[in-house]
């Protein structure tokens, strides 16, 4: 019961991070559960079924504000999940050691960037709503459900910022998509496609959805009511946290 209690806070608090943020939840949640002893690949399939319930809470939660478009709605949808299914039977028969050095380098970026453009994702500027507008950036959901699907951690800081830089989101429109699109739907394909081809460790998925659920939802509450301000904040810590956290366990494995 201990042991089970800890993995729910554990969920808790990381999906409460990720949610409030634009995503994280694998910089805590999957490296506990490779502490408690789960091999990698049955960690990471094990994670990405409970990352399911962070976007169901976060979607019970953004679907009050009606926020969503069908248009972006249905492009991160397409572009994305093929990716991620891609992504994930991939990740079990190669070694993610320097794919995760790069990936950590990558999502510090992001954070460091972030910090450097003080108005980035301060106001709602819509555009490249045009259909080559729509194919770039579809191409580039797609890359990033790619990440997605095998390497997880962290990766839906990628679509928050692609949505601001590219789209013209702010910074809480952008999160409403992640949390929703990524969380629910492409965590749902990764998690559907590593259950079949993987293995799930059952005994810890309920405390794990729970936490998640329960996380998603407050956290997409606080992204709400604190702002653009605040998640960006939030979104800068997160990103420089994961890269800084891959980049050192690519050093100390070597």
């Amino acid at each position: 019961m201990s042991e089970l209690l800890f993995i729910f806070i554990i969920s808790l608090i990381a999906n409460l991070f990720s949610a409030f943020s634009g995503g994280g939840a694998g910089l805590i949640q999957l490296p506990v559960l490779i502490f408690l002893g789960l091999p990698f690949s049955i960690a990471l399939a094990t994670h990405k079924v409970a990352s399911v319930a962070l976007g169901l809470g976060a979607t019970l939660r953004h679907l009050k504000n009606d926020s969503l478009q069908k248009k972006t709605a249905f492009l991160m949808l397409f572009s994305g999940i093929p990716g991620v299914v891609i992504g994930a039977t991939i990740i079990l028969h190669i070694p993610d050691t320097v794919a995760k050095l790069s990936l950590g380098i990558l999502t510090a970026s992001l954070g460091i960037y972030s910090i450097l453009k003080p108005s980035l994702g301060q106001q709602l500027n819509i555009k490249n709503q045009t259909f080559s507008g729509f194919l770039t950036g579809g191409i580039v959901l797609f890359c990033i459900g790619l990440l997605n699907g095998s390497l997880t951690s962290g990766t839906g800081l990628f679509a928050t910022i692609w949505l601001i830089r590219w789209f013209g989101f702010d910074y809480q429109t952008a999160v409403a998509y992640t949390l929703v699109m990524v969380g629910l739907f492409w965590n749902g394909a990764g998690a559907i496609t590593l259950g079949i081809i993987g293995n799930i460790h059952w005994q810890w998925l309920i405390p794990l959805l729970l936490g998640s659920l329960i996380g998603g939802y407050f956290g997409a509450h606080l992204s709400i009511k604190k702002g653009n301000k605040w998640i960006k904040h939030g979104f800068e810590t997160i990103t420089i946290i994961i890269g800084l956290k891959l980049i050192s366990s690519y050093f100390y494995i070597f």
